[in-house]
């Protein structure tokens, strides 16, 4: 029984998700970047893409097919997620512009995942009869593992955008405090320096009265 459940553990741990790549990448201020991906025909992919750093945490993002139709197009979003099976084979483009920003540099994240998970279980997809309660124990373990990493892989932008959020408000707090102690110096000094002017002509006036 240990033999079987090691067997059924190890397939869960090789299963892998749908192929891809995810990349964090940085778009200057009126420039577009974009990414090529060769697909056949039939074989379903999805984007996930959010901004991270800069301006209004927006970005312009398309999607076109290899004959330059365009599958996806949204402007000035924060993050969105599309999905598509590939109807003719070729290269597709995905892009991201940041031109209709003319001072706001980003950094944006993009998950590009192609084709259908693998089963985990072998012919899992063609079976006729019911799963163990092992088989159904490992499925459910491994939809419980994606759905953990979908969470870390949010919370991990979450607490990057929270990052340097703070660390720019840190930035901003500094300098306002700097510049309210070079006002406070000026206007110390200047109050220092009235008082003097004020005793010094007291007493020229009354060396003047004395003579």
């Amino acid at each position: 029984m240990g033999g079987r459940a090691l067997c059924w553990l190890l397939c869960l741990l090789q299963a892998g998700r749908a192929g891809g790549a995810e990349l964090t990448f940085e778009l200057p201020d009126s420039a577009r970047r974009c990414f090529h991906e060769p697909l056949q025909r039939g074989l379903k992919f999805t984007l996930d893409f959010q901004v991270i750093t800069g301006g209004h945490y927006d970005v312009d993002c398309y999607v076109e097919d290899p004959n330059g139709k365009t599958l996806y197009k949204e402007a000035k979003k924060q993050y969105d997620s599309f999905s598509h099976r590939a109807e003719v084979a070729g290269v597709y483009t995905f892009c991201f512009s940041n031109e209709f920003s003319t001072f706001s540099h980003k950094t944006v994240y993009f998950d590009f995942q192609v084709g259908d998970e693998p089963p985990i279980l072998p012919d899992m997809n063609h079976r006729v009869t019911a799963m163990t309660q092992m088989e159904s124990a490992c499925v459910t373990i491994h939809e419980a593992l994606n759905t953990v990493i979908d969470s870390q892989t949010h919370y991990r932008l979450r607490e990057a955008q929270d990052r340097i959020r703070a660390e720019e408000l840190n930035h901003h707090v500094s300098y306002w405090s700097v510049g309210e102690t070079v006002l406070l110096l000026v206007v110390s000094l200047s109050q220092v320096m009235l008082l003097k002017s004020f005793f010094t002509e007291t007493r020229a006036t009354t060396g003047a009265v004395s003579t």
